[in-house]
């Protein structure tokens, strides 16, 4: 039986997600469309391995999900809201990033 996380929770798991470059890219892809594994893991240049670590805390961060397609399992997003998210969440941080920068960008890479 599923429960509604509260949201905080939501938006732990949602950050938690976000935290990983690999896991970005992935939730970005499937913005765009449902995809397979081995296709994501060639268009991403990760391992099968590698993608499918990756693709496992997607599902148990409650954001994507795994679909039976014959033999195979298709990756989509466990709520089209999440595209419009990301999307909003990638505008403003591109709006952010414009205005300011992070005063240890420098060092650390970030921003």
């Amino acid at each position: 039986m599923l429960t509604l996380a509260s949201d905080l929770e939501a938006l732990t798991r949602f950050g938690r997600a976000l935290a990983d470059p690999i896991r970005c890219r992935i939730l970005l892809a499937l913005r765009e469309a449902p995809a397979h594994p081995a296709d994501l893991a060639e268009t991403l240049g990760v391992s099968r391995t590698r993608l499918s670590n990756h693709l496992a805390c997607l599902r148990d961060c409650g954001l994507v999900v795994a679909v039976p397609v014959g033999r195979r399992t298709r990756y989509e997003l466990a709520d089209e809201r999440l595209g419009h998210a990301l999307d909003d969440l990638r505008t403003a941080v591109v709006a952010v990033a414009d205005d300011r920068t992070c005063a240890e960008a420098a060092e650390k890479g970030c921003c």
